[in-house]
């Protein structure tokens, strides 16, 4: 399996000729993100990992593409009908030929006063974890927690990855940083790796690697 970061929260993961996306939101401006993809797997609502209008485009382009989403997320999207497919907290399900576990219902609490809004993560092939904008606790050997955000502390992302132990853990969510603010994140995840021994970083937009 080909694992590709694109922008923000957004990764491609390709095998045996076929592909599926994760997260292609607002912040994702790799204008070829969805091409030829057979499958689009969405954490969440909002906006910098849900691009209604970008969907429904690829949707037209494409008439296999699927794709699989939580509840809320999938209310934005109910002019696509029965290509988009609501999935929740356990279930199991193919998407251009991975085998995809959902896992996981809300979204990290943002603000004390408003309830957290659903967030689906997505497991494939039992491989790599997307878990959106939540601390889902998964095991998995590959893991992608959110860099930063105004959810997060770094002593979360810390806890967390101790929490899952992954032997690999590439951060995404990164879109909001400047340059100085992802070199104080690359050093954090670089002490983590020097803990762990774990492959434990921050993969460049529009770097791959092989799992």
């Amino acid at each position: 399996m080909r694992l590709t970061k694109l922008g923000h929260a957004c990764v491609r993961l390709e095998k045996d000729g076929r592909s599926l996306v994760i997260d292609p939101g607002e912040m994702t401006p790799e204008s070829d993100a969805l091409t030829g993809v057979d499958a689009v797997l969405v954490t969440h609502e909002h906006f910098d990992h849900l691009a209604p209008d970008r969907l429904r485009a690829a949707a037209a382009d494409n008439p296999e593409l699927t794709v699989y989403t939580c509840p809320g997320a999938a209310r934005q999207l109910a002019d696509l009908g029965d290509r988009v497919r609501v999935v929740r907290d356990g279930e199991t399900f193919p998407a251009a030929g991975f085998e995809v576990v959902a896992a996981g219902e809300k979204h990290r609490m943002n603000l004390p006063d408003v309830p957290p809004i659903d967030n689906v993560g997505f497991l494939v092939d039992g491989e790599v974890f997307h878990p959106g904008d939540a601390w889902t606790v998964v095991e998995a050997p590959t893991v992608l927690p959110a860099l930063q955000a105004p959810w997060l502390t770094v002593a979360d992302l810390v806890r967390y990855l101790r929490a899952v132990a992954p032997r690999r853990a590439y951060a995404v969510h990164d879109g909001l940083l400047n340059e100085r603010g992802l070199a104080v994140f690359d050093g954090v995840l670089a002490g983590e790796a020097r803990r762990s021994g774990a492959d434990v970083r921050r993969l460049r937009p529009g770097e791959s690697v092989e799992l």
